[in-house]
């Protein structure tokens, strides 16, 4: 696969396309300094971007909570996607929006109002290799931090940085990736999606107080209860993990995943996973249309 720098096509950028390989920004860019940056990850399927306004109008959620302004709507960021998406030629692929502060302010102090967007576009499969198999994760060695201590509904890239550290501790250790834990000790998520469980045909999911609740996350719970099958949001101890007969992890990029093992526990896909995939999936085909 080429990097992701070296690729044909197009990136918009602050309102206009750019060559995919002219989209650069300064190496005293504040964002990479100090994590000001925040940013969506969506799904296009047959051409149309599945749930783009309620992805735009996160990103403007997130920029707020991070003390900027987007200098772009929703409504532009929408049109923008849908012309990335026809300017590629592609039907099926994953985009990536972006909105951070630039290399026109340094120092940890940085409230002017030069914040930059994008948007890219690149053709992606499955999030996880042989996902249909379902997939194996461990513990993760960091936790979620505590709503106090960090903007934690915001999609901001500085709180992936435990993500990262714990996706590469699980496949270092021969997992897929890992499940987190909050700072009670909760169950909260994966490195980059949420996570459900089923018993006796009831679903159960963390309650997001300190993870972001997301859009597929809030796409699988609207088909679930239209499907008759009830929702349990809920704190989830480690301790409850060996009641429960399956679990699937959810998300922009992971869709809908299927787990087999947690820590050395098994799980096995069933009726119910099943039924929230074809659900899910029977959905983004109508969303094209």
């Amino acid at each position: 696969m080429p990097a992701f720098d070296d690729r044909d096509g197009y990136v918009w950028m602050d309102g206009e396309f750019l060559p995919h390989r002219d989209a650069k920004v300064h190496v005293l860019t504040h964002a990479l300094h100090y994590a000001s940056s925040v940013f969506e990850g969506e799904r296009a399927y047959g051409g149309v971007v599945f749930k783009s306004r309620e992805h735009s109008q996160r990103l403007h959620n997130s920029a707020k909570l991070l003390g900027f302004s987007l200098p772009y709507s929703v409504e532009e960021l929408d049109r923008a996607k849908a012309e990335l998406i026809k300017k590629q030629g592609w039907e099926n692929c994953y985009l990536r929006a972006l909105a951070w502060r630039g290399s026109e302010q340094m120092g940890v102090s940085a409230k002017r109002d030069d914040v930059h967007v994008s948007i890219a576009a690149w053709e992606w499969g499955d999030y996880f290799k042989d996902k249909m198999k379902g997939v194996r994760l461990m513990i993760a060695p960091w936790r979620r931090p505590a709503p106090d201590t960090a903007p934690c509904q915001s999609k901001a890239a500085g709180l992936y940085m435990v993500c990262t550290l714990s996706r590469h501790a699980a496949t270092d250790a021969g997992f897929d990736d890992a499940m987190m834990f909050d700072w009670r000790g909760q169950i909260a998520e994966g490195t980059g999606a949420n996570i459900f469980f089923v018993r006796e045909g009831v679903l159960h999911t963390p309650t997001p107080d300190c993870f972001l609740n997301g859009i597929t996350r809030q796409t699988v719970i609207a088909l679930a209860k239209k499907a008759g099958i009830e929702v349990v949001e809920r704190a989830i101890w480690p301790n409850e993990l060996a009641n429960f007969s399956e679990a699937f992890l959810t998300g922009s990029a992971a869709e809908i995943t299927p787990i087999r093992e947690i820590a050395g526990l098994p799980f096995k896909p069933s009726t119910l996973t099943e039924q929230i995939m074809a659900d899910f999936s029977a959905l983004t085909r109508r969303a094209n249309k």
